[in-house]
């Protein structure tokens, strides 16, 4: 990747952070283009040239990171265990990034309250869904690479890919939204959600 599409990268990454770290303080109606602009550092129009609206630059963290899982699960070793690679390449998007570092989130159960009433905004529910659907198509089709299944043609990564997904949502949704009580970490929970479901799921023999 050249530095010219790393920057981009990190641009989008810091919109998307900024958008869901002013909405989770302030409410969605109360903030606007121009303040997650501001809070990234870059005009409205550079805002506009990434997303189409605030409730697109939220659920842009979650397409991108989930995105990422399949560029990463398609990078790993292919004598490695489906699962094990899976795992890996979960755990892999949850390292805090530049962006999440110079901003780091607040209080945990101030945060885990700002994020109930952010998702329960119908546009970024919208907005997630359709992430949502894009990474999952994406995580199938290297699942697919890993395991010589078609996901036009076998169910098997389409499955995998769907339980990954909502093991990752559950895994997110639990630690983000317990606040300080929750004591077990992001990487255990991901880790304890994978291993349940991928005992229901053993790579086919093709």
């Amino acid at each position: 990747m050249g530095l010219r599409e790393r920057k981009k990268l990190a641009t989008r990454a810091a919109l998307s952070w900024a958008a869901i770290r002013l909405i989770v303080e302030r409410g969605y109606e109360h903030v606007l283009v121009e303040d997650i602009a501001a809070e990234a550092e870059v005009s409205p129009r550079t805002f506009n040239n990434y997303f189409s609206s605030k409730a697109e630059a939220v659920a842009s963290r979650h397409l991108d990171r989930c995105l990422l899982i399949a560029e990463d699960l398609r990078a790993r070793p292919a004598a490695e265990p489906l699962w094990e690679a899976i795992t890996a390449a979960v755990l892999a998007q949850f390292v805090a990034g530049p962006e999440v570092t110079a901003h780091p989130r607040p209080d945990r159960e101030v945060w885990a309250a700002g994020l109930r009433l952010m998702m329960s905004v119908p546009a970024v529910q919208a907005e997630t869904l359709r992430a949502s659907a894009t990474a999952e198509a994406a995580v199938a089709d290297a699942v697919g690479e890993r395991t010589g299944t078609d996901p036009a043609a076998d169910m098997y990564p389409k499955l995998v890919a769907a339980v990954v997904m909502a093991a990752n949502n559950v895994a997110s949704q639990h630690f983000s939204l317990n606040g300080a009580g929750a004591e077990t970490g992001i990487q255990q929970l991901l880790v304890d959600a994978l291993s349940q479901v991928s005992a229901g799921l053993p790579v086919p023999r093709v």
